[in-house]
């Protein structure tokens, strides 16, 4: 089985490089770059439509033959606000170069032409809460479904508070049977504050034969190609990830865990 696990290369540069083929899946490809001033990177998007986020720092953005000009404002990614996101489609190149210290992350899945380049955010996401307890956490929704700028991509930022629980409760996304549930690979970019502490995922399936539980630390990268997969921030250690999802049909549409069935029940009332 492929190591769910994924430690950055190092500090500098690309730190990430999470392929389809690496990962043993089929859509999602996840990577990273943490440039310092005057650096740049540079991709051609080949068969694959991308979502740039700029998760920390600013950097001028060259993609589709246009210039976009700065984008990024955060320089911490737990001032929580809005992210500055680029779109690229299959078949075009782009190229970031910083302006300041920065963390790019590059989002990507098979595309199909059907979408233009586009800004995507500040403009438009907002900090949302979602659950209840100490199941709260906060999303900004970069992509997902109810937006149609992309082919495959679903995109969303969560921020989890310390001491509270995350994509919890447990669910799973792992079949191909819409609109029960939809097959959706996944990938989760973590990150801690303070930056030396950790978290918790567990990735783990019903009949037990996937039963992984991580302690993450901060830039580390987490596959969950099938299963649920819940998140543990520890007291005194604020969590945030960045989800990537893929698959064929671009609907999120996942089943609980039966253990968590109750909750979700009394949760409701």
């Amino acid at each position: 089985m492929v190591e769910l696990l994924k430690k950055p290369f190092g500090n500098h540069g690309k730190v990430h490089d999470i392929t389809p083929q690496a990962a043993g899946w089929r859509y999602v490809g996840f990577s990273l770059y943490r440039l310092r001033p005057g650096e740049s990177a540079e991709e051609a998007t080949g068969d694959r439509e991308v979502i740039l986020v700029i998760v920390e720092g600013k950097a001028r953005i060259h993609a589709a033959d246009r210039d976009w000009g700065c984008l990024g404002e955060r320089m911490d990614v737990f001032e929580k606000t809005p992210p500055h996101c680029l779109y690229v489609p299959n078949g075009r190149l782009w190229q970031a170069t910083a302006e300041t210290e920065c963390t790019i992350a590059v989002c990507s899945a098979p595309g199909r032409g059907g979408h233009e380049v586009r800004r995507i955010g500040p403009d438009g996401i907002s900090l949302t809460a979602r659950g209840k307890g100490t199941n709260t956490r906060h999303i900004n929704n970069i992509a997902m479904e109810n937006e149609d700028y992309c082919d495959s991509l679903l995109v969303t930022e969560v921020f989890t508070p310390a001491g509270h629980w995350s994509s919890y409760p447990s669910h799973r996304h792992d079949e191909d049977d819409y609109p029960r549930i939809t097959y959706l690979e996944e990938t989760y970019y973590h990150r801690l504050n303070p930056a030396s502490g950790f978290g918790i995922q567990r990735v783990y399936t019903d009949d037990g034969l996937l039963n992984e539980t991580m302690a993450v630390k901060n830039n580390d990268v987490v596959l969950v190609p099938r299963g649920h997969h819940p998140c543990g921030a520890p007291h005194g250690f604020e969590m945030y990830y960045l989800n990537v999802m893929a698959g064929p049909l671009r609907k999120w549409c996942f089943i609980p865990a039966p253990e968590v069935e109750s909750i979700i029940e009394r949760d409701a009332r």
